[in-house]
């Protein structure tokens, strides 16, 4: 049997993953909270394709609000997660289940299933997206902290994507000299 480039990037993708628990935790406060549309101050396209994120790096504010636009234009799912990877750790084990269990392949996501067994990925902080797809995130950023993004779709993460945010105070010239 011939192995396909795409073929052997599923089979590499589907490989099992330690299994963690379920959920992203309660420590949303560590890295920022859900923002409101209101507030946002800055607009990011966000691109995602096969185990990458473009930009790869987004330097924000302290308490910056900001709607990420996210487009997933990959052949296969993709996840946009902020987080850490002691959040991401913690969701590994609802993503897995979701992809063993049928509410998601490789291609798809089954949200009927996904709500018939109350795991609706519908989290604040993160938007899965089937290829083709474009989806919101609307964030906002606490004053510090170790803060990236990645994709927990199993395999993804391990295999590199993800990328980081770079919590910087802006710089204020001084008009008066």
């Amino acid at each position: 049997m011939k192995i396909t480039t795409p073929l052997a990037l599923a089979l590499v993708l589907a490989a099992p993953l330690a299994q963690a628990g379920a959920g992203h935790g309660d420590e949303k406060a560590a890295f920022g909270q859900a923002g409101h549309a209101e507030d946002v101050t800055r607009d990011i396209a966000v691109s995602m394709t096969e185990m990458d994120f473009d930009p790869e790096a987004i330097t924000v504010a302290p308490g910056e609000t900001v709607r990420f636009t996210v487009t997933n234009d990959g052949r296969i799912v993709h996840e946009f997660n902020i987080g850490t990877p002691e959040s991401w750790k913690s969701h590994e084990g609802e993503m897995k289940a979701m992809l063993t269990k049928g509410m998601m392949s490789m291609r798809r996501i089954n949200h009927e299933k996904m709500k018939a067994s109350g795991m609706m990925h519908d989290d604040a902080n993160s938007v899965l997206l089937e290829p083709g797809e474009t989806g919101e995130v609307i964030w906002t950023f606490p004053e510090g902290g170790e803060i990236s993004f990645a994709c927990n779709v199993p395999g993804h993460l391990a295999a590199g994507m993800k990328g980081s945010f770079e919590i910087e105070a802006p710089v204020v010239e001084n008009l008066d000299s």
